[in-house]
């Protein structure tokens, strides 16, 4: 077990490596400083497949199956993102009451929902992914083997909070190995 947090730790550093530092915001103690993390309409894109890459480094090195996306966990998690915003706080409940298997019949899921992981923060993707990987109940969520497909959404408010929603799921006609 320590072999397998060793490896998703130091997949975990070298994801969070890649990312760029902005010039001049070095503290004195050679840290990046905390800044807003903006996404911008034409980086969205850019998100998702870095989470997605960073989240597939994740599961391979503790030998679980890659994930892909799905439209209908997508829609899933926007929806859920948003409603945690206008609600104000992180919980996995919607403001009408829905659960997490509710949001995904609700958009047509033809599958089994798997977990739901959320956050509130101003941090990106790959500081997010982090943060739920060093979880024991996020990292459950990550690493879960039943899980083949995912949703990611997020919603930022003008001042620059994230609200990060990640849902995962199992097609009905998937077959895991065990």
């Amino acid at each position: 077990m320590t072999t397998v947090r060793l490896a998703l730790f130091s997949a975990l550093i070298a994801l969070v490596a890649c990312a760029p530092v902005p010039e001049g915001r070095i503290g004195p103690d050679g840290l990046p400083l905390p800044q807003v993390y903006r996404i911008s309409e034409g980086d969205e894109q850019g998100v998702y497949f870095r989470f997605l890459d960073g989240l597939n480094a994740l599961r391979g090195a503790v030998g679980a199956g890659e994930v892909r996306f799905s439209a209908e966990l997508n829609a899933a998690a926007a929806t859920h993102a948003r409603d945690m915003a206008l609600q104000n706080r992180p919980w996995h409940f919607g403001s009408d009451g829905s659960s997490p298997l509710d949001r995904v019949q609700r958009v047509g899921y033809p599958g089994e929902l798997v977990g739901e992981a959320i956050s509130e923060t101003y941090e990106g993707e790959l500081e997010t992914l982090g943060a739920w990987a060093e979880a024991p109940e996020t990292r459950g969520v990550l690493l879960d083997p039943q899980a083949v497909e995912i949703g990611l959404a997020w919603y930022q408010e003008p001042a620059g909070k994230l609200w990060w929603t990640l849902v995962t799921g199992r097609p009905s006609d998937a077959v895991l190995s065990e």
